[in-house]
């Protein structure tokens, strides 16, 4: 009897203990949440008053470094590259001159299944046989392009964080002095999050590219080789094939490029890079959840493109980040961000949240509050 008393008094305790966490966290976020709107407020009036409305389009962004007061405006609209952005500018701006062409293929992606299912069907009808592969090549050669596209984007990338976290600038100045490439940031995560939201959706990618590598394979074993074996060869179809079995690829080359990014340049702070990352996260997710600013947007494709860029950002920080986005002690309001997808549409952030489930690399650690693994089920 003695020992079930103490283990339901310890139990209580527990409980207690757990309760007075999770209130002592909120009334921390609260006046964290308080603080940054505090500052956007007076930062944003200030701007609308010296430029007034710029368009459509993210007219004035702004964040505060809780810790020195320093304001940062990001200009996602109208940012035109300086003379010392513009060497970088011009690299950049070749691969997003792509993105759109991209993006227009992988929607209209109807892959091959009518065929491959006949093919399958009747293994003995050459003919069919034929028909399948003609129809799977060119489909193959395409998803060669979007492959090879990701490298270039991944360069892309590697170029505009050496640009945002080179001394002697500070993070917060780099974002200040250089919003033609904060853009191009923002742009390379709208591209790569709306890429990967259509391929999730898109079963018959790896069903045509699992049917093509199947057929290179039976013929390989017959001594023959196919004319299309000469554009993409075994190597290239490896190198593929583990790009197209990510749920989210494009996502996962971007992480891996700012994981190696930082341990490659290890007189580079780690900090400098995480801090890039923080700021534009916290500048999308108070853009988001202030009706005040919010309403300003006449264009609905704003309100993804901030959600979009801010999951991305999130997700790259907690790649490069020891510790993660999701540990009380991370700079990213996440308990903020999550709230404020989940009050959108369902239909249009499904993909987003899923992209936290799934590709985060933090989400499940000890340190991550119950209340936040809550959010995300």
């Amino acid at each position: 009897k003695q020992n079930s008393a103490h283990t339901c008094l310890q139990t209580e305790i527990n409980q207690g203990t757990e309760e007075e966490e999770e209130e002592e966290e909120e009334e921390e976020d609260s006046k964290l949440s308080a603080t940054v709107h505090f500052h956007f407020k007076i930062s944003f009036g200030i701007t609308y008053l010296t430029r007034g409305l710029m368009g459509n389009l993210l007219k004035v962004l702004a964040c505060t470094d809780l810790e020195h007061g320093t304001i940062v405006f990001l200009d996602f609209e109208h940012a035109q590259p300086t003379e010392a952005e513009t060497a970088v500018w011009n690299q950049v701006s070749a691969v997003l001159e792509e993105a759109h062409g991209i993006l227009a293929e992988l929607q209209s992606y109807n892959g091959a299944g009518q065929e491959i299912r006949e093919a399958i069907q009747n293994p003995s009808d050459l003919q069919l046989q034929e028909k399948a592969w003609n129809a799977v090549c060119p489909l193959v050669a395409k998803l060669k392009r979007f492959y090879e596209f990701s490298l270039r984007l991944e360069n892309a990338l590697r170029s505009l964080l050496e640009a945002l976290t080179s001394p002697p600038y500070a993070p917060m100045q780099h974002l200040e002095r250089e919003q033609a490439l904060a853009k191009q940031f923002a742009e390379i995560l709208h591209f790569t999050l709306s890429f990967d939201e259509l391929k999730m959706t898109n079963p018959a990618i790896q069903n045509d590219f699992s049917y093509y590598r199947r057929t290179i394979s039976r013929n390989r074993l017959n001594n023959q080789q196919l004319d299309a074996e000469n554009e993409v060869n075994n190597e290239m179809a490896n190198r593929m094939s583990l790009f197209y079995a990510e749920a989210t690829p494009m996502l996962k080359t971007l992480s891996n490029a700012t994981t190696k990014f930082v341990s490659e340049n290890k007189t580079l702070p780690i900090e400098d890079t995480t801090d890039c990352l923080s700021t534009m996260a916290c500048v999308c997710r108070v853009m988001l959840e202030t009706p005040e600013y919010r309403c300003r947007f006449t264009n609905t494709d704003t309100m993804l493109f901030c959600m979009r860029v801010m999951v991305g950002v999130i997700i790259l920080y907690d790649h490069v980040h020891p510790v993660g986005a999701f540990a009380k002690t991370s700079k990213i309001d996440m308990k903020g961000c999550i709230k404020v997808l989940k009050e959108q549409d369902s239909n249009s952030v499904e993909g987003l949240l899923n992209a936290l489930r799934y590709t985060t690399r933090h989400l499940n650690d000890d340190s991550t509050s119950k209340q936040i693994r809550a959010m995300l089920q």
